[in-house]
C-alpha cells in the first residue's frame, strides 16, 4: 500500500511516499528512499481505504476546533461536489479550507463571514443527490 504524505521538517515542506509492507515502512522523499519501523506499528498502521461501497455519510458540514468564519462560499440551493470548498475557517492562526463531504444540494447555511464558532456546530447542511440524476 502507497500512500502520500506532506510533512514537515525542520521547518521545511516535503511530499513524502510511503508504502508499508507489514511492520516496515520506505519513505520516499525528493528521490531519496529510507527504510524505518515504528515500535508497536500494529496498532498505528495506516488503515485501509474502503472499497467505494455504498454506505451512508452525513452531509452536514461543522467545524472540528473552534474558529472564525473567513468566507462562506455556497448559499442555500447551491449544487456542490463533494470535495469542492465550501468555506474557510481561520483556526488557530491558520485559513483552512472546508469541503463538502458529499455532492448534494446546500439546504442550511448556519454561519457567515466573519462568525465566530465553537466546534462541532453544525455549519452547513447538504442534502445528498444521486450523481446519476441531473
Amino acid at each position: 500500500m502507497t500512500d502520500i504524505r506532506t510533512v514537515i521538517i525542520d521547518g521545511e515542506e516535503f511530499s513524502v511516499e510511503i508504502e508499508t509492507d507489514g511492520d516496515k515502512y520506505l519513505a520516499t522523499i525528493d528521490g531519496q528512499t529510507f527504510s524505518f519501523s515504528i515500535p508497536d506499528a500494529k496498532n498505528n498502521a495506516p488503515r485501509k481505504r474502503g472499497s467505494g461501497g455504498k454506505r451512508k455519510r452525513s452531509g452536514t458540514v461543522s467545524a472540528s476546533m473552534p474558529g472564525k468564519v473567513v468566507t462562506v462560499e455556497v448559499r442555500v440551493g447551491d449544487k456542490v461536489q463533494e470535495g469542492q470548498t465550501i468555506l474557510i475557517l481561520e483556526a488557530m492562526k491558520m485559513q483552512n479550507e472546508v469541503a463538502a463531504p458529499i455532492t448534494g444540494i446546500v439546504s442550511k447555511v448556519s454561519c457567515e463571514d466573519g462568525m465566530s464558532v465553537e466546534a462541532n456546530v453544525p455549519l452547513v447542511v447538504i442534502d445528498p443527490i444521486d450523481e446519476n440524476e441531473d
